[in-house]
């Protein structure tokens, strides 16, 4: 069983978000779209075998399924390593707690900004990516591109991930840091393994998907600065004593 350290009803919130920044993550312009590529290139097929029906393609499912499974634990690898340096940062620094937390939430409300459109970061239209090299088709390759996606700054990941390395810095506790970003890793790779099993479905939905990204962005901006601003205010603690007010049951949670 988990420890009232490890969860408990104050975490609920912080952990809500993680999960839907994750989401958000998965539906953003910069990763939806190279969703269908990424799963074809790492199962060693094309999009064309995974769109066709009947026969053969059942081992091409069972090869797009491997590979994303594979992927989602690269992403989830590096998550954690994340949350594990953050959470460790946040610790040393718990003295600074509330300093931390204003620093922290200026800088998301900026992010938010820059996704709603009020401004533009010119940093966030750069990208950094490791090169996983010619490893297609295998899931050690899967892998390792699960990896350097993870390891890559783009414009929709990189504030929405930092947003959520900045959440668990603040929770002074290494463990409850990696759970939060256990979370966001499932918000983001949940949708990836989801894609893979419903493949010829989700390859349509995801196509009819991309005409939404202006919205999408637009959530994540609400979304950031949402945080942002309760991380000014203090909104994260009361928001977690009115659900232990709220639904008592939380408090019995740990």
């Amino acid at each position: 069983m988990f420890g009232i350290d490890l969860f408990d009803g104050a975490l609920a919130p912080a952990l809500a978000v993680a999960l839907v920044a994750g989401i958000l993550s998965f539906l953003s312009p910069c990763v939806l779209p190279i969703v269908p590529p990424y799963l074809a290139y790492m199962a060693g097929t094309s999009i064309e075998d995974m769109r066709r029906e009947g026969g053969p393609d059942r081992r091409v499912d069972r090869r797009v399924m491997t590979a994303a499974a594979f992927f989602v634990l690269g992403l989830s690898t590096v998550f954690l390593i994340l949350g594990l340096a953050a959470s460790a940062f946040g610790r040393m620094f718990l003295a600074y707690q509330r300093e931390m937390a204003l620093v922290g939430g200026v800088v998301i409300v900026l992010f938010g900004l820059h996704f709603l459109g009020v401004l533009r970061i010119p940093l966030l239209y750069r990208e950094a990516r490791i090169d996983a090299g010619d490893q297609g088709g295998t899931p050690f390759g899967a892998y390792l591109l699960g990896l350097a996606f993870a390891f890559g700054w783009t414009p929709c990941i990189g504030p929405v991930l930092g947003t959520i390395l900045s959440l668990a810095a603040q929770e002074g506790s290494i463990e409850r840091g990696l759970f939060m970003m256990g979370f966001y890793a499932i918000g983001l790779g949940l949708p990836f393994l989801l894609t893979a099993l419903f493949l010829r479905h989700a390859l349509g939905l995801l196509a009819g998907m991309r005409r939404h990204m202006p919205m999408v962005e637009r959530a994540m901006g609400v979304l950031l600065v949402t945080v942002g601003l309760l991380m000014l205010t203090g909104g994260f603690t009361s928001l977690s004593f009115w659900l232990l007010d709220t639904f008592p049951v939380l408090a019995t949670i740990g």
